[in-house]
């Protein structure tokens, strides 16, 4: 979830959330669960020290040690901002989630959970000099890493990609324009699909924003300042301004148009339009959100557009908030969607 308004701090989110955990499967099996870093050259030398160097959670199935010449479909899911990969497994409750939908019959695959938690709390899956090219990291460096060390099905139809708020943006964002990568795409409320207006001026935050002087000054703000700075240094990158290499859209009071059009061209429902012909490369498209979820609205927007030019998508508005039902979501509708919809055979 990100900020709304320009400098107009929401209301507090806490980073970890609780989720209700669906019933647990009788006899499923375990799965295993494989804590990894991926080095990215995507995120090498970027200005804010991020480290190339990712952490990452590689489930496997429960049949991959026991087939060991049998290859697997692979679903990347990105998460949300202001959590990592570990809470990001906690809120979808993994393995329990992934072993469930094992154990309904869903047919088994990898799951792969990277992390792009940054020094503002979120890299927005985005390609940025300040933050480093995490769209490059998920739909090429790490897509390379799973597929030379575990038994993939190193395939575009044999790869999904799905992400959460945040990581529903990603994969919104890396959905459109990696569609030579991945053969099916899932968003889970995501945010940040449509250009947005400046809010009321908050004199009070604009100063505090204005007078920092480290970067480990803004790990004290409060999450709505954090999550300004994130979009920031993703989609106002400025690599002449340091400590934090990026331009805000107030300046000394005034809106700056020049950056708000920067976040905009950066918005999904801005350039979506330019990417139809490659959408319509999936074997399969779908989104959901809740029905008490402050995202519904640009959920349905993106929806109608997918609708409005023929493309093949399924959408659900569910009875739920923003993280509730998330991980009953993942394992009785996002794995066996995936299950459904990708290649379970070699070339």
């Amino acid at each position: 979830m990100m900020a709304a308004c320009v400098l107009a701090t929401p209301a507090a989110v806490l980073a970890q959330v609780g989720t209700k955990a669906p019933p647990v499967v009788a006899g499923a099996k375990p799965v295993t669960i494989q804590r990894i870093k991926v080095h990215s050259v995507a995120i090498e030398g970027n200005l804010e020290g991020e480290s190339a160097d990712r952490d990452v959670l590689v489930v496997l199935p429960p049949g991959y040690a026991a087939n060991p010449k049998k290859r697997y479909p692979v679903v990347y899911a990105l998460h949300g901002y202001s959590i990592g990969a570990e809470q990001w497994s906690r809120e979808i409750h993994v393995p329990q989630t992934v072993e469930g939908a094992f154990g309904k019959g869903v047919a088994e695959m990898i799951v792969v959970l990277p992390d792009s938690k940054t020094l503002h709390n979120g890299s927005m899956y985005s390609s940025s000099q300040t933050t480093g090219d995490f769209e490059t990291f998920v739909s090429r460096d790490l897509v390379a890493y799973v597929d030379q060390h575990y038994r993939t099905l190193a395939k575009r139809e044999s790869r999904g990609l799905v992400g959460h708020s945040m990581g529903g943006y990603g994969a919104s964002r890396i959905g459109m324009r990696h569609t030579d990568v991945f053969g099916a795409l899932y968003m889970m409320s995501p945010c940040c699909l449509s250009p947005r207006e400046p809010g009321k001026v908050d004199p009070e935050a604009a100063a505090t924003l204005a007078a920092i002087k480290t970067p480990e000054e803004t790990t004290k703000l409060p999450w709505g300042l954090r999550a300004q700075l994130a979009t920031a240094a993703a989609w106002s990158p400025n690599p002449k301004r340091p400590p934090l290499y990026l331009d805000l859209p107030v300046e000394n009071g005034a809106v700056r148009t020049d950056v708000l059009a920067k976040w905009a061209a950066n918005a999904p429902l801005a350039f979506v339009d330019q990417y139809i012909g490659a959408l319509r490369r999936y074997k399969a498209i779908s989104m959901d959100v809740g029905d008490r979820d402050g995202l519904k609205d640009d959920a349905t927007k993106l929806h109608e557009v997918f609708d409005r030019y023929g493309l093949a998508n399924s959408f659900e508005i569910y009875p739920g908030d923003h993280t509730s039902d998330v991980a009953i979501r993942f394992q009785d509708h996002v794995l066996p969607f995936f299950g459904k919809n990708l290649s379970f055979q070699a070339r």
